[in-house]
């Protein structure tokens, strides 16, 4: 998967043989610079660039052109080399952008050598620069990483390449732009841009923008990465905006202006124009930002929040989109925070490394005024950082107010008013379910709806044992509050082994009764699989409300029942759907989709049983039959490595807030909260009761 960055934040490389790609929105000149440990350049060899295309291990490109492919081979770089920086700049000459700012955002990929794209990152936020430091490729321990580093330059390549302590910066970008200017006198013409082409026929559409994701764009500063990274729509670089000339060099909005901090994938209808001319406004945000239902944003201030601002035919689906979209805006900022704070970090250790770096300095006046400034600089770096974050959590925080009264019983918490009065009125199964909430320690306080799809496609396995924090993790204080809160009480005390039990059943309970209460009146059944007889006062509800006809039969006898059962169900199913002859099943089988609720898995399953049990969770979802395990998975451990397989076919959740989810995106560790009613609330029997009176109504 492609991992997107933001300015300051880095990446792990896997391999040392790979592409730079740029993409820009008209010629740029593209060149790398070689540096040490400190990224100083030893002299002019050290510079690949159009005049000089080939050094060990790298080559670029010897014109200016607006896609540039530059080839690398980090092992064959010198062992001095621990820095590689990608730097374009604009070559200047009639008709060219004098600025960044003045053109469309370029993007740099880097890639495998057969184009598969392993990093991405769209220079967003640049003003009046001509030069800048794109990416950097650096050793770290004897892996290489990648950067996003962004920082651009005024004074062109002179001051870049000055900036990397070259004392003939001036005489390198001479003769830079000296080999810049034969390419451009000796090139051919370029051809015809396809998308312009296209456009130019009647009735043919310009080609569509590229990528899969719209760039994240961010405000940038000179000093450090910036903390806010909301895409403002569509990436202005890939597709022309509403109402502009298809082909025609697309613009962004100047430096300095507000960021849109609607997610980039929302769309929604656009606002009636006024019934009054009035002049154009100023270029707050790209021209095909989408905007709000019912008008725009205040001029003073954020667009306000509404719920179901997202793309979807029903509520339902917007909703849901909208509480996704949320996710990736919390996850952008909360890893554009920790870039900040990491550059930051990085550049205070290198700061006062250089003032110890000679005996001469390490004493007197000077150099304390060194480290106190070094410090000063850090500080401000952070709370500039914080800033940034604390705005767009607000912004978060205003439409969670907003969207989480909002949301359908199925999305809901079970503290929210839409269970009280909830009678299955529709007779379509949902959209999704809420597992549960996710949070991130910066953000305590913000909850994000975790959402599933539905049908549920993969099994869950609810931890019964004691949560570890995962390899990596980030701490998170909140977390250990809400342990001990819910331990308390519960116990008087931290949750001990019998607790997390019930605990784990306990959700086990509310997930089955959530399914019962969102699907049609007889469209979703429960059972129950407990060897030891272990869950029956919190298999209670389930009982006294009739969705369970009685408790499970204990021992080896009660788990082949119903393991012989489902597998008979899934095989006919799968019969039925292959010779479309749904009404040749036999009459005694239930329609229903079922769940199965498997409690202290492996006790009671012999080799049959387990094979079984793997042959509903992989061939069940597709028919109806979905498995929900409650076990502990360090006591299974003893079992061997033959339940392995199961284990990673399921969705790990837990019944105690834990870290222990991972996005693939930008590899967050977010902590996941239970989906539990509140203390005392009758909320869960009652809502098991409603769905079994509900289906023994004719």
């Amino acid at each position: 998967m492609t991992a997107e960055l933001v300015r300051g934040q880095n990446h792990p490389l896997d391999r040392t043989r790979v592409e730079i790609r740029v993409t820009a929105g008209g010629p740029v000149v593209a060149g790398v610079t070689l540096g040490d440990a400190d990224g100083r350049l030893t002299g002019p060899e050290a510079v690949a660039h159009p005049g000089a295309p080939r050094r060990s291990g790298v080559e670029v490109p010897g014109q200016a052109a607006a896609e540039h492919r530059i080839a690398m081979d980090l092992d064959a770089l010198p062992e001095t080399v621990h820095r590689v920086g990608v730097l374009l700049a604009l070559p200047g000459g009639p008709g060219a952008p004098a600025t960044f700012g003045a053109a469309a955002a370029p993007s740099v990929a880097v890639t495998g050598p057969d184009g598969t794209a392993l990093v991405r990152y769209t220079l967003t936020g640049l003003g009046p620069e001509s030069a800048v430091v794109a990416v950097e490729l650096y050793r770290r321990q004897g892996t290489w990483k990648v950067r996003a580093v962004g920082q651009g330059y005024e004074g062109g390549l002179p001051e870049l390449l000055h900036d990397q302590g070259l004392s003939q910066a001036a005489e390198l970008a001479a003769e830079i732009e000296r080999a810049v200017g034969w390419g451009r006198a000796h090139a051919l013409p370029a051809p015809t841009p396809v998308a312009t082409a296209r456009a130019e026929r009647p009735g043919v559409p310009a080609a569509p923008p590229t990528g899969d994701r719209p760039s994240p764009a961010h405000r940038a500063t000179s000093d450090a990465p910036a903390a806010s990274v909301h895409a403002p729509g569509t990436d202005p670089a890939a597709a022309p905006a509403p109402g502009a000339e298809a082909g025609a060099a697309p613009t962004t909005p100047p430096a300095g202006t507000p960021v849109d901090y609607r997610h980039p994938r929302r769309r929604t209808t656009p606002a009636p124009p006024d019934p009054a001319p009035s002049p154009a406004p100023a270029p707050s945000a790209p021209a095909d930002s989408p905007t709000r239902p019912g008008g725009s944003a205040p001029p003073d201030g954020p667009p306000v929040p509404v719920a179901g601002d997202a793309v979807g035919w029903s509520m339902e689906e917007r909703l849901y989109h909208q509480a996704w979209g949320m996710f990736e805006d919390l996850a952008r900022s909360v890893a554009a925070y920790r870039s900040a704070a990491d550059f930051a970090r990085s550049r205070l250790e290198t700061e006062l490394d250089e003032v110890l770096a000679d005996p001469r300095h390490r004493l007197g006046t000077a150099a304390d005024a060194a480290r106190a400034t070094a410090r000063d600089r850090h500080a401000t770096l952070l709370a500039r950082a914080r800033a940034a974050l604390d705005r767009d959590l607000g912004q978060l925080t205003a439409e969670s107010e907003v969207v989480e009264p909002a949301l359908p019983p199925a999305f809901a918490r079970w503290d929210s008013p839409v269970w009280q009065g909830h009678h299955h009125a529709s007779q379509e199964p949902p959209m999704a379910l809420r597992l549960g909430d996710l949070h991130l320690p910066e953000a305590p306080d913000l909850r994000i709806p975790m959402l599933v799809r539905l049908p549920l496609e993969r099994g869950l396995w609810i931890d019964s044992g004691p949560p570890a924090q995962p390899h990596g993790a980030r701490p998170d204080p909140e977390r250990e509050v809400g342990r001990r809160e819910l331990g308390s009480a519960l116990t008087d005390g931290p949750p001990d082994e019998a607790a997390l039990r019930r605990l784990a059943m306990e959700s086990a309970v509310a997930i089955a009764a959530r399914l019962l209460a969102v699907h049609p009146p007889g469209g979703f059944a429960v059972q129950v699989i407990d060897p030891a007889g272990s869950a029956a006062p919190t298999l209670a509800p389930l009982v006294d409300s009739g969705v369970l006809p009685a408790l499970p039969v204990p021992g080896a006898r009660g788990v082949a029942s119903v393991l012989d059962d489902l597998t008979r169900r899934v095989e006919l199913m799968q019969l039925a759907v292959r010779h479309r002859a749904a009404d040749a099943l036999p009459p005694d089988l239930d329609p229903a989709d079922q769940l199965l609720i498997v409690h202290d898995f492996p006790y009671g399953f012999d080799d049959r049983a387990l094979t079984r049990l793997r042959y509903l969770a992989d061939e069940g979802p597709a028919v109806g039959v979905h498995l929900l395990i409650v076990a502990d998975r360090a006591q299974a451990r003893e079992h061997g490595p033959v339940l392995d397989p199961l284990w990673r076919s399921l969705l790990r959740l837990t019944p105690v807030p834990d870290a222990h989810l991972a996005d693939p995106w930008v590899g967050h560790a977010w902590t996941y909260e239970p989906l539990l009613a509140p203390k005392g609330s009758q909320v869960v029997r009652q809502t098991l009761e409603r769905a079994a009176a509900a289906r023994r109504l004719p």
